[in-house]
């Protein structure tokens, strides 16, 4: 069951932060992270005059309507770019989301880390600390891409909120396929991140597990027996080196010695007997 769960989560954990790691890549090089359409409305027939409506990105704006139609122009973000916004807030908008853009691409540079670090400890299991390691970078990955949302969110809307209102002008906008490519890349990462967590917290433990006691590595207190440790120590030398005898044992020796040979007077009165 153990071994189970954790190939669920390898499993899971790659395809989260493949997804996670492609969403993003596909958000940051596309243009449609906001769409604005902008004209006025005619009083004749109440009908709407569409004078501009663009799609932007990260790196650049493309207009579909107006005197600008079928043009792309690369956000300039040192210089200005040569084109017609039909209104100042309009073209505040544009220069204010610019803010955002290092905040993904750092996003991207930690989930493309992440993703290599953990496929790294797919393949090697045994070096546990990368899983733990690659969880922390999808987990800086997907903060950072928010803090990156929000700052373009704030952005916008604070453009918005100051946007004089004028009844013959109308004024709309939502945001693209990109940034919702870009909100799902974050749950993603946050979700392999968590799993690859896990994942390392239970190959943690499955080696602590499996791992000898400390104790089984340390030799007994008595030294009374020339076998202790011997079989707690695989190095040590077999057969155990011989002690030196003491002067009691010596002289025990050699008493017993002396008590089993017979004296030499009887053994001659036992020859000439014999004789």
């Amino acid at each position: 069951m153990s071994s189970c769960s954790s190939r669920a989560l390898t499993i899971l954990s790659t395809v989260f932060g493949a997804c996670g790691l492609l969403l993003v890549g596909v958000a940051v090089s596309t243009d449609y992270w906001l769409i604005m359409v902008e004209g006025i409305i005619l009083q004749q027939n109440q009908s709407m005059e569409v004078k501009m409506a663009l799609h932007s990105g990260l790196w650049r704006v493309c207009f579909v309507a107006g005197s600008e139609n079928g043009r792309c122009v690369a956000s300039e973000y040192f210089t200005e770019p040569e084109i017609e916004i039909t209104t100042e807030n309009t073209a505040n908008i544009l220069k204010m989301v610019r803010t955002a853009t290092p905040f993904p691409m750092v996003s991207l540079l930690f989930v493309f880390t992440a993703f290599v670090i953990s496929n790294i400890g797919h393949i090697r299991p045994q070096r546990t600390i990368l899983a733990f390691v690659s969880g922390i970078f999808f987990i800086l990955s997907g903060l950072s891409l928010v803090v990156g949302l929000v700052l373009y969110i704030s952005s916008i809307n604070d453009e918005v909120m100051n946007r004089p209102r004028e009844p013959e002008q109308f004024f709309n906008y939502h945001y693209g396929w990109s940034f919702a490519f870009a909100a799902s890349s974050f749950l993603l990462k946050e979700g392999a991140g968590v799993m690859s967590v896990y994942l390392f917290m239970k190959r943690y433990a499955e080696e602590e597990m499996y791992r000898p006691h400390p104790a089984l590595y340390r030799p007994r207190l008595s030294e009374s027996s020339d076998y202790s440790g011997q079989f707690l120590h695989p190095e040590s030398s077999w057969p155990p080196p011989k002690r030196g005898r003491s002067t009691s044992e010596a002289s025990s020796d050699i008493s017993i010695q002396l008590n089993q040979t017979p004296p030499i007077s009887c053994t001659y009165l036992h020859m000439w007997t014999s004789v």
